[in-house]
């Protein structure tokens, strides 16, 4: 499957909080899309209960479904619960951690950023928005990249938002990716568990 590039509202509207950012949609239509859709009210089972989980954390992210089952696989192995891992290693992606210096809007175009080569790591140029760094790591925009007017108004627009786990200067556009976070220090609401029963079965 292709990644996702359909209205951003249908999502949120699918799973009832807006998971691919925020979406005026939840307010107007606060029930799922399509035909049917006011008239859902049949209670559902537990898998699909957890698999709507998984699809409510890989639309956020942004990542398809072997993308996905990669980090769940490397988070299984890591010393740990899997399911807090499993939500580090997400929130340690490239694209995630520009989001959330403010850098880009959104995850799609943190995204975007990347893989037209204006994020640098550790002052090397990344195009590849789904590496993994690691804590101690220095995220960036490319010197030429500074000037850019999405950028510029980005920045300045989430200027007040920050995350324990991230410490970004605006000054000069860098952050660091101090650690991982904790599950509690993550805004979004995951049910990791059903998560890990899932793929456990």
């Amino acid at each position: 499957m292709a990644r996702y590039t359909g209205p951003r509202s249908k999502i949120s509207r699918k799973f009832g909080e807006p998971v691919m950012g925020p979406s005026k949609a939840l307010q107007k239509k606060n029930y799922p899309p399509g035909q049917h859709g006011r008239g859902r009210r049949g209670k559902k089972s537990e898998y699909a209960l957890q698999l709507q989980e998984k699809q409510k954390m890989k639309y956020t992210y942004g990542m398809l479904e072997r993308q996905f089952a990669r980090i769940f696989q490397l988070a299984s192995v890591r010393p740990g619960q899997t399911g807090e891992n499993l939500i580090q290693l997400c929130e340690s992606r490239l694209d995630n951690i520009v989001y959330r210096m403010g850098i880009a809007p959104t995850r799609r175009a943190a995204r975007q950023l990347a893989t037209h080569k204006h994020i640098t790591v550790d002052g090397e140029i990344v195009n590849i928005p789904s590496i993994l760094i690691k804590p101690g790591q220095t995220v960036g925009v490319r010197e030429k990249s500074k000037a850019l007017e999405a950028v510029i108004t980005s920045v300045g627009a989430n200027s007040s938002k920050k995350y324990a786990w991230i410490e970004f200067n605006n000054a000069d556009m860098t952050g660091v990716f101090v650690n991982y976070p904790d599950r509690d220090q993550v805004p979004e609401n995951f049910n990791d568990q059903a998560i890990v029963e899932l793929y456990n079965k």
